[in-house]
């Protein structure tokens, strides 16, 4: 991995060798800037770019299909220019710019995405959020709590935390690499999210940007009856209805309690059903994560054994009376030792493998969905057997990761080693596969990774007829068409994005 370059920057999923003479993977021909925009970018930005180096890292995420491009020194795509406001004025005018002159403009925090939704498809503008940083404001009395979208999560919980003995308890695995306002671009979930909630329970208000500069705030009353809840509209769209400057999220007090166990169940079936009961009968424990025997040999050691974890905090009465849920409904299982909690925590944020993997030859990936309980067997079964008949496929495992009362996360992971030149069609064909037999039995397109670019083409199976309402959403919000053109499945004005 390259060198970090400090807290509350972007940290790049793997070296390019020559970032300046980096070429581009997708066919699509960029958007050119001609110096009157620039000169306009200028007068309304202070911290504007057109380096050669700066806008190749600007242009790229943690997809690992891109990582793969990244050892032949390609990225998928480059803007032509990196724009990092520090206020919400500037990004207003940032906006306003390209709306009038129709560039595309692709919004980026930290870059930590794993679908390519933060890749600049037609070149244009990046704009980098990374400036709107820091609490904006905390209302103790109500647990609400005002946030920079720009904002690195290890950072905002530091200060969350330590200034003001608080939590929203939102830990992705990314935490220290992806911004408060990418969670709620991609809809995204933390660890503990059975305990708190993904990132649309915890948001109550947001500050909107739209394409042609117009400023507006959502949310901000508890539970309020008028109209449609706009906080969600923009939850999960992914920069493409609205630029994210500021999020209201929901806290909670540090909690003062934690309590561990860990079981091993005989098939990962009869887990998921141990955890199915545990949230029916209305415990929810922080994490609550079974691994299949193939994931839990490779991340414990465990032998024939489907390890579930269980960790959860807060007040000592609600703990132990969930974690003594969790006991009655294990009964059948074995006791494992709590040190594998321990190891998980201590792994859990570790992001290195994936470029190791990648750049020792490998094709590696995640894809997350969501189920409901009474799908999740048939579900796990079809999608592990599918990617495993991919020719090249080496392994494909699961674990179930985040729990609730009508379903839960089934977290996929699959690796092959193929040939240099099928590195591209094996990826596709493995996505295909697993996404085609997710879907086909039952499943969600995503949990919590969102769309992006790489699930674009799965979109409008995914939604059926209430695609349109989403095609007919963007047209009215951004009728241009600037906005993270080529992503979710949308028609762009600026051509075919090339992937797939």
């Amino acid at each position: 991995m390259t060198d970090l370059p400090g807290p509350g920057t972007p940290t790049a999923p793997i070296a390019l060798p020559d970032p300046a003479a980096a070429g581009t993977r997708l066919p699509g021909p960029p958007v050119e800037l001609d110096d009157g925009f620039l000169a306009r970018l200028g007068d309304v930005c202070a911290e504007v770019t057109t380096d050669a180096s700066a806008t190749a890292e600007a242009s790229r995420d943690w997809w690992p299909l891109a990582m793969v491009w990244a050892t032949d020194n390609r990225v998928a795509a480059r803007a032509a220019a990196v724009a990092r406001p520090s206020t919400d004025e500037e990004v207003a005018a940032v906006v306003a710019a390209c709306h009038d002159a129709g560039v595309p403009l692709t919004t980026a925090g930290g870059r930590s995405g794993v679908c390519g939704a933060s890749v600049p498809v037609f070149g244009g503008v990046v704009l980098d959020t990374t400036a709107l940083s820091g609490i904006r404001d905390v209302d103790d009395a109500s647990l609400v709590v005002d946030v920079g979208a720009g904002t690195f999560g290890d950072l905002f919980e530091e200060e969350l935390q330590g200034t003001h003995g608080l939590t929203v308890g939102h830990w992705p695995q990314s935490m220290a690499l992806a911004t408060v306002g990418g969670w709620v671009a991609c809809r995204g979930a933390g660890q503990y999210s059975t305990r708190y909630g993904k990132i649309e329970d915890i948001s109550v208000g947001l500050d909107v940007v739209l394409a042609d500069g117009r400023r507006i705030t959502t949310g901000g009353q508890p539970r309020q009856s008028a109209g449609p809840d706009l906080t969600q509209l923009f939850i999960g769209s992914e920069g493409t209805l609205g630029v994210v400057t500021g999020v209201r999220l929901r806290a909670h007090p540090r909690p003062p309690h934690e309590a561990r166990a860990a079981y091993g169940f005989p098939s990962f079936e009869a887990g998921l059903e141990a955890m199915r009961r545990i949230l029916r009968r209305g415990a929810t424990p922080a994490v609550l994560r079974l691994y299949d025997d193939v994931e839990s040999n490779r991340n414990h050691g465990t032998e024939g054994t489907h390890d579930l974890l269980v960790l959860d905090e807060g007040d000592p009465g609600l703990v132990e009376a969930g974690m003594a849920v969790v006991a009655e409904e294990c009964t059948d299982a074995e006791d494992l030792d709590v040190g594998l909690v321990e190891h998980w925590m201590g792994k859990r944020n570790d992001v290195a493998a994936l470029e190791a993997l990648i750049s020792r030859g490998y094709v590696v990936d995640t894809m997350e969905i969501s189920g409901p309980w009474a799908a999740l067997p048939a579900i796990y079964a079809a999608a592990t057997d599918a990617i495993r008949g991919v020719e090249g496929t080496l392994v494909a495992s699961a674990h179930q990761s985040h729990s609730y009362a009508d379903g839960g996360c089934l977290y996929f992971t699959f690796a092959a080693q193929v040939e240099p030149d099928r590195r591209d069609a094996y990826y596709r064909a493995a996505w295909d596969a697993g996404t085609r037999a997710v879907l086909a039995h039952g499943g969600s397109l995503s949990h919590h990774h969102g769309v992006g670019l790489n699930r674009a083409r799965f979109v409008r199976k995914a939604l059926g007829s209430a695609f349109d309402v989403l095609a007919a959403t963007k047209a009215a919000l951004d009728p241009t068409g600037i906005l993270n053109p080529g992503k979710m499945g949308l028609a762009s004005p600026f051509g075919d994005p090339g992937w797939p």
